[in-house]
């Protein structure tokens, strides 16, 4: 008996060490092929803002809360871009069956994001998003610095918050 608890606890030990461990692991961009809106593959390792944070979004078409979201950081995005120099990209989570609905409707709303599919879901396991909406704040050397999952009304000023926080220590 003593032996089993023994194990069982050593076990447990061993896989919250493995999950700290990968999530310390991701503080980089994972590479993971996806399509842009020209159905052209991309590797999701060169996305970069040119020394500038970014944010990438995971969404999808049939996410109210991801719309809410994106159109609420599209309402500030000039101003945002204005004053941090940040880019916003937005990663489809739509499978092939309603991916091509995403062309037309980022195109509808006037979202001037750089736009991606990830028709198979590889970059978002890669990234460890569980569901849609979730947010990352990239430095300007690409480490993750914040991320956020789900959204609430308000939600934006926090990123934003955490964008001029990047912004003001890089000056």
């Amino acid at each position: 008996m003593k032996v089993c608890l023994n194990l069982f606890f050593a076990m447990i030990i061993l896989c919250f060490s493995f999950n700290a461990a990968s999530s310390q692991d991701l503080k980089a961009i994972p590479s993971a092929s996806i399509k842009n809106m020209k159905n052209e593959t991309i590797d999701t390792k060169d996305f970069t803002n040119e020394g500038k944070p970014f944010i990438i979004s995971f969404w999808a078409t049939w996410c109210k809360p991801c719309i809410m979201e994106l159109n609420a950081i599209s309402e500030v995005y000039e101003d945002w871009l204005e004053e941090t120099g940040v880019k916003v990209i937005v990663i489809s989570v739509d499978d092939s069956r309603s991916s091509k609905k995403v062309a037309p409707f980022v195109k509808s709303r006037n979202w001037k994001y750089e736009s991606y599919l990830d028709e198979n879901s590889d970059f978002k396991r890669a990234m460890n998003v569980n569901n849609p909406p979730h947010t990352f704040l990239f430095s300007g050397n690409g480490e993750i610095v914040w991320q956020h999952n789900g959204y609430a009304p308000g939600d934006e000023e926090e990123l934003y918050k955490q964008l001029k926080k990047i912004v003001d220590e890089n000056e």
